[in-house]
């Protein structure tokens, strides 16, 4: 553990000490495989995410594997072990990352890039692949960011191309062989490239046009494929879940029990990657998952189950499951949660039974303001859905609804912004419509935009993305048209989505710009009292790179993409005709 007179300088001690109920305890003497799990976010983040709570379990529950955590430490702390010389260290045994064999990155969101690099060098891990000797972990990630990982190819050894439960048990059992015989990670790598979902980028080179676009990707090695395909839980009622997760000592974002209730989406949104990296759609019967909740309300005294999934009322099922376990939890103790809902799907028997046990906020997300907007984007619901959605959550006695939208999707003009006021507004409306006694408190309607993102592997892809500028402008027309006081608007902040936008669709040579932002001071880019679009644009400029190359060009659908040697089991000629579609709404 970091010495008591160093903690106790820090904000919060408790992120760095480890010991929380659950905690998985093993001899490391005793195993095969050594992992870091490294979470390149603060704690409070960190230990709010499933799939690290699965992965925890998952690695754990083999006998031959010990894995152990790591977090981003908050800037006071970073400073305090760079000042101290003190490595970066597990939560469990408090090792040096250097001392593992593996260190992997989950890679949810493109701002916590650089805190990766911040990490490696806590630890005195060399950033780069091309700098670890046989002396280092190997270097790995996976998650949603490894759609597209070649910003990151330089630091990394290998990726996880889909879901890593269906992989880890190869990867581990390959690393048992080959340790045991005192081989060298070169060749533990070209065993792993022959893999089903790994991708080793130094088996790949790129080759690129005098207009700076991608001319060609090829393997330089025999043991690497043209073409990496994802790897996916085929079924999750048989898939391994978590019995006994983690509960940490102090609070977190998200303190509650978790259950799964599917994976993939049944919609087909064209701006949004979730809903096509994670195809096919795959759920979990209703016994699995009421089995699934006793055991976690039993084994971590949580207080509230979340219904996890991208939209919880997709789930065929879900008013007997909301109905099975209120019927478990009858005692008024537990209550249960649904963060994720399709407005137009809302069931008032649902939000009866969820509401009846503890009321709070329930959230939606149009995304588009108006018809032509939601048409576009292939949101398939109509203003009568979403005005009769409200109706039935406002007479099921909810008073506090969260609405999100986006802002700088294509075709999008003002009339489109001012829909978003308008149709918030009459929310507003729908609510006071009620009889006064139905209304105990006056309603509250929190609006969120963020701003629109081109990701990969959506029909969205080949668009370019709006300037802060052309953002914050659309940020200010939408909050002109709400007048209400009973309507909160926030706003994401324009240049962070900038850079997202720039790493999102960004190619190997990326790589040099997030160093050079690191070495700059970037760090926490995801939050906004630490990020800094100067630093960002300065990284650019040093290294010969351009924003608008990456984040603001459109791209032709014929442009070799950074991504397309990746099978994410999508079909490219699908993705175009779906793009397609989308401007035809507007002829």
């Amino acid at each position: 553990m970091y010495p008591d007179k160093i903690l106790l300088q820090s904000q919060k001690p408790g992120r760095y000490v480890g010991n929380e109920i659950n905690m998985a305890r093993k001899n490391p003497a005793d195993v095969a495989t050594r992992f870091a799990f490294a979470f390149p976010d603060v704690y409070e983040v960190g230990m709010s995410h499933n799939g690290l709570q699965i992965l925890y379990a998952a690695f754990n529950a083999r006998q031959d594997v010990y894995c152990e955590r790591a977090f981003a430490p908050w800037p006071d702390m970073e400073a305090l072990m760079r000042e101290n010389a003190l490595p970066l260290k597990s939560l469990e045994t408090y090792s040096p990352l250097a001392d593992f064999d593996f260190v992997g990155f989950t890679l949810q969101y493109e701002m916590t890039f650089t805190n990766i690099l911040n990490m490696l060098d806590l630890a005195n891990i060399p950033i780069k692949a091309a700098d670890r000797g046989e002396e280092f972990p190997i270097i790995c990630g996976g998650g949603p960011c490894a759609a597209n990982p070649e910003p990151l190819a330089d630091f990394f050894d290998f990726f996880f191309i889909g879901e890593a439960e269906e992989a880890f048990g190869q990867v581990f059992d390959l690393y048992a062989a080959h340790k045991a015989k005192g081989g060298a990670k070169t060749a533990f790598l070209q065993e792993l490239a022959a893999l089903p979902g790994i991708y080793v980028p130094a088996f790949y080179d790129v080759k690129y046009n005098t207009d700076g676009t991608i001319s060609s990707f090829a393997p330089n090695n025999p043991h690497a494929p043209p073409r990496v395909q994802k790897v996916f839980v085929k079924d999750m009622d048989a898939a391994f879940y978590p019995d006994a997760p983690l509960v940490p000592l102090i609070e977190t974002i998200h303190d509650r029990a978790v259950i799964e209730l599917f994976r993939g989406c049944i919609r087909g949104c064209r701006f949004c990657q979730a809903g096509y990296i994670y195809r096919p759609h795959r759920q979990k019967s209703v016994d699995t998952l009421v089995s699934q909740a006793q055991q976690l309300i039993e084994s971590t005294g949580h207080e509230e189950i979340s219904l996890l999934s991208l939209a919880s009322n997709d789930y065929p099922h879900l008013e007997q499951l909301v109905d099975t376990l209120c019927d478990h939890f009858d005692d008024g103790k537990v209550s249960i949660s649904l963060p994720s809902l399709r407005i137009d799907a809302t069931n008032s028997n649902v939000l009866h039974k969820v509401q009846s046990v503890r009321k709070s906020g329930l959230t939606f997300a149009p995304e588009g303001g108006s018809q032509r907007m939601r048409d576009v984007i292939k949101k398939d619901i109509t203003r009568d859905d979403i005005t009769q959605g409200a109706r039935l959550a406002f007479e099921g006695g909810w008073d506090r609804l969260k609405l999100y939208f986006m802002v700088g999707l294509p075709t999008e003009d003002e009339g489109d912004l001012a829909a978003i006021g308008r149709l918030c507004e009459e929310l507003v409306e729908i609510y006071y419509r009620l009889p006064k006694e139905r209304r105990k408190r006056p309603v509250s309607i929190s609006v969120s935009t963020s701003c629109f993102v081109p990701k990969p592997f959506t029909p969205f892809q080949w668009f370019g993305q709006h300037t802060a500028e052309e953002f914050m402008h659309k940020q200010k027309h939408v909050k002109q048209s709400i007048r209400s006081k009973q309507i909160n608007y926030k706003y994401h902040d324009a240049e962070t989505s900038v850079i997202e936008g720039a790493l999102a669709r960004g190619d190997r040579r990326a790589a040099a710009a997030i160093e050079q932002a690191w070495r700059l001071g970037a760090r926490f880019d995801g939050w906004s009292e630490h990020f800094d679009a100067d630093i960002w644009r300065r990284a650019f400029d040093t290294v010969g790179l351009s924003v608008d190359f990456y984040a603001h060009r459109p791209r032709p659908y014929d442009e070799v993409l950074p991504w397309d040697f990746i099978d994410m089991r999508i079909n490219k000629e699908y993705l175009v005709k779906e793009s397609m579609k989308a401007m035809d709404v507007i002829q």
